[in-house]
């Protein structure tokens, strides 16, 4: 069980890492070819998410994450991780130096497949984020009626990245939305407790509950 809890950690360190780093290949090789990626500009399989993180990155769009410790729960071949993260993104908003920074927790669910951890599925829950000039005193122009309509846990977000032309999902998971929330974490520790170790089987369940959501 520790080695379990130890491999699965390292397994989303070891993501996020390739994320940062620029090292796809090994980013890539976390994930299950079907796994299921849905956060604020992309929804989809986990290999594809590597592809267009590397597109994101050659525009110069570059995330660094602040993470904190992992909480791994292992239940037989399945695991949930709640990783805390403070994605920072430095970035050009209408010729000013800016850095995004966006709080979340990112929930993953993990199978062992024949004796290796892979990552299943990633949804964070955004909780704030806030918008600072890269050079101190400089100042960020911003459309603050367009800021007003997004949610509040990832409004800045939302907005460079729009402006970024990306396209933002609305139902994403946050903290102003506490019962799906809630849901979220009861859905995982159901599916965890399930624990069959047919990984098929865990894939046909897991679509289930995504078309649920």
């Amino acid at each position: 069980m520790t080695q379990d809890v130890t491999a699965v950690a390292q397994l989303v360190l070891h993501e996020r890492q390739g994320r940062d780093r620029g090292w796809w290949d090994a980013m890539r090789q976390c994930y299950t070819p079907d796994s299921v990626v849905r956060i604020s500009w992309f929804r989809g399989s986990g290999p594809e998410f590597v592809n267009q993180s590397e597109r994101m990155a050659d525009r110069g769009d570059r995330a660094v994450h602040r993470l904190g410790p992992p909480v791994v729960d292992v239940y037989g071949e399945r695991a949930i991780v709640e990783l805390p993260a403070v994605i920072e993104v430095a970035t050009e908003l209408d010729g000013v130096e800016v850095v995004l920074a966006s709080c979340t927790r990112v929930l993953y669910r993990a199978a062992k497949i024949d004796g290796d951890w892979k990552i299943v599925s990633v949804d964070p829950v955004y909780e704030r984020d806030s918008l600072t000039p890269a050079v101190p005193g400089t100042e960020i122009r911003l459309d603050t009626n367009e800021v007003r309509k997004y949610r509040t846990p990832y409004r800045f977000l939302t907005y460079v990245l729009q402006h970024r032309g990306y396209g933002i999902a609305d139902d994403l998971y946050g903290d102003d939305r506490p019962d799906e929330v809630a849901q979220l974490y009861r859905d995982a520790r159901g599916w965890l407790r399930l624990s069959r170790p047919n990984y098929h089987e865990v894939q046909e369940e897991q679509a289930g509950a995504t078309c649920d959501q």
